[in-house]
């Protein structure tokens, strides 16, 4: 399954926006497939805040182990963040 962050916004800050974004994605994870990989997609984001990316990242990598790629991180925002939380 892809995840295109940039529907949630080409800013994406706060742990309040954060938690709404992992909410709002709670039903599409409904549909995934046993053993189904999640592709989460940069491509778009201009800046990615680390209180933003725990609060969406976390609860996708404690529950899909092993399953979770992530894509298109090159941006220095991006990859400062996800270097922040451990997942790079």
């Amino acid at each position: 399954m892809l995840i295109k962050l940039e529907k949630f916004g080409a800013i994406l800050m706060s742990r309040p926006a954060g938690r709404d974004a992992a909410l709002a994605l709670q039903s599409q994870l409904t549909d995934i497939s046993s053993g189904e990989s999640l592709e989460i997609d940069f491509a778009g984001v201009n800046a990615f805040a680390p209180s933003w990316g725990d609060e969406f990242l976390r609860p996708l990598f404690e529950k899909y182990p092993g399953r979770v790629t992530l894509l298109n991180t090159t941006n220095p925002s991006v990859k400062a963040t996800l270097e922040i939380l451990g997942y790079q």
